[in-house]
């Protein structure tokens, strides 16, 4: 059966790496996102490399008024429909801290848009009967941090919703994906301090498809961090206060 995948935050570098394995497979892609010339560009990549419908089409988690014409254009496709959502946004801590408005764009960015739009989503999975989700959140969301504690709070956030949703759905044979990414190599850890060695999209987007097709329910990446970040939880909190990690 042909598989569609809706992409939200489909310029990213994990969603890039991600969008190629699709279509080298022979999936269809939508391309959701702000940047429409880099979308376009984009889709006529995965046109040339295998996909059969490859379409960018404008989204922004920020404005509810752009989720419906994409929920609109996958009811028009026959066949399975996914989705992938790689949206968020991480301002640095130290600017959250000297500008606490920008905890709203922050939250809607990596939580409640991306929520709001599977919520509309979800009964067109369930009439289809089959599919899959894969949220990508991050391994801030497993505890509140010193260097990213409002980011990872969204993200925590995400994580719960998609477990929710991982219930629901299931009852209807669609499959959610958690997605929890240590240090990649992307636009968001960039320049970062501390960062020395971060992991290759092209890496991460085939543990995707893996994780996918294995319908794992949450999916450490690269796996060491689920080790590293089982560490983190279990540190007692009056020492783990006292950390900067």
């Amino acid at each position: 059966m042909q598989q569609t995948w809706i992409i939200l935050g489909a310029s990213s570098s994990m969603a890039r790496a991600f969008v190629r394995e699709l279509a080298a497979r022979g999936d269809s892609v939508l391309l959701a996102g702000r940047d429409m010339a880099d979308l376009a560009a984009l889709a006529s990549d995965a046109g040339l490399r295998g996909a059969p419908l490859a379409e960018a089409i404008a989204f922004d988690a920020r404005d509810p008024v752009s989720f419906g014409p994409i929920i609109e254009r996958a009811t028009a496709v026959e066949g399975t429909i996914s989705c992938a959502v790689f949206v968020g946004s991480m301002p640095p801590q130290s600017a959250i801290d000297a500008d606490p408005s920008l905890i709203d764009g922050t939250v809607t960015d990596s939580y409640t848009g991306p929520a709001r739009f599977l919520h509309m989503l979800a009964p067109l999975l369930e009439q289809r009967g089959t599919g899959t989700v894969i949220g990508v959140g991050s391994v801030a969301g497993d505890r509140g941090r010193l260097p990213n504690y409002v980011y990872g709070s969204a993200k925590a956030g995400f994580h719960a919703y998609l477990s929710g949703l991982r219930n629901r759905l299931g009852r209807s044979g669609v499959h959610v994906v958690t997605v929890k990414p240590g240090v990649i190599d992307t636009a968001m850890t960039w320049g970062l301090p501390g960062i020395k060695k971060a992991a290759a999209p092209e890496a991460v987007a085939a543990a995707l498809i893996r994780a996918a097709e294995k319908k794992r329910n949450i999916l450490y990446t690269p796996s060491i961090w689920r080790w590293i970040m089982l560490i983190i939880r279990t540190i007692p909190e009056p020492v783990f206060k006292k950390l900067r990690i």
